[in-house]
């Protein structure tokens, strides 16, 4: 009878010893999984960070240069513009000396050489009013376009990263769920082991019952 207590002890301390030791070896497994999935997790939304960050800087990039080229742009057409109007103004004081200076009988010929150089400075006048019209049109619809390209790529962005966060969201909640199985395993695989002990302590007991008997 001593030699049978000595044995169910025995082997009721071995089971004892192995289930926790299988159970410290499953809760270091599922929290080396979770460290490792939430290294992963981190290291993706890293990347999504870095990724937004250089979109941000090409943005602010091509605004900055959109920016500078309208201001190079308007400088030129306003030199332009100034220099055009030196022009006419040199055009007519130079033709008003003329005829003032030339001689009566080179009047006539002098005041049809001015209005021929007036009409001629006039026609540029209007050409370069009508050139920077143009040109004022032209960058606003170049301004326009660019402004629609821009924003078209901001909804893009804000798509992508929408989908990339859904998609990361669907990643989480899957993981908690094969977390939640896990559990849910080791539970029902604690309880079977418990059972099967019971079953083996009551078999022993039968066994030494009838022993007892026997003797």
């Amino acid at each position: 009878t001593h030699c049978i207590t000595v044995i169910l002890l025995t082997f009721q301390t071995n089971i004892l010893t192995e289930l926790k030791n299988w159970k410290l070896n499953l809760i270091q497994h599922h929290k080396l999984q979770m460290r490792q999935e939430k290294e992963k997790h981190d290291t993706h939304v890293k990347q999504l960070q870095n990724e937004v960050e250089n979109l941000k800087e090409l943005l602010h990039a091509y605004e900055i240069s959109i920016s500078r080229k309208d201001e190079v742009i308007i400088t030129d057409l306003s030199r332009a513009l100034e220099k055009q109007k030196e022009r006419v103004e040199l055009m007519r004081r130079f033709t008003l000396w003329r005829i003032q200076h030339v001689k009566a009988k080179q009047e006539e010929c002098a005041i049809r050489m001015a209005d021929k150089h007036f009409q001629t400075a006039l026609m540029k006048k209007v050409w370069a009013a009508w050139r920077s019209v143009c040109e004022e049109r032209w960058k606003d619809n170049v301004a326009k376009a660019c402004q629609l390209r821009a924003e078209d790529v901001c909804v893009q962005l804000t798509n992508d990263y929408e989908a990339k966060i859904a998609e990361l969201t669907a990643a989480v909640e899957q993981t908690k769920a094969e977390i939640l199985r896990l559990h849910s395993e080791r539970d029902q695989y604690e309880d079977t082991m418990k059972k099967a002990f019971m079953r083996g302590v009551c078999a022993l007991n039968l066994e030494a019952m009838t022993m007892f008997q026997s003797k």
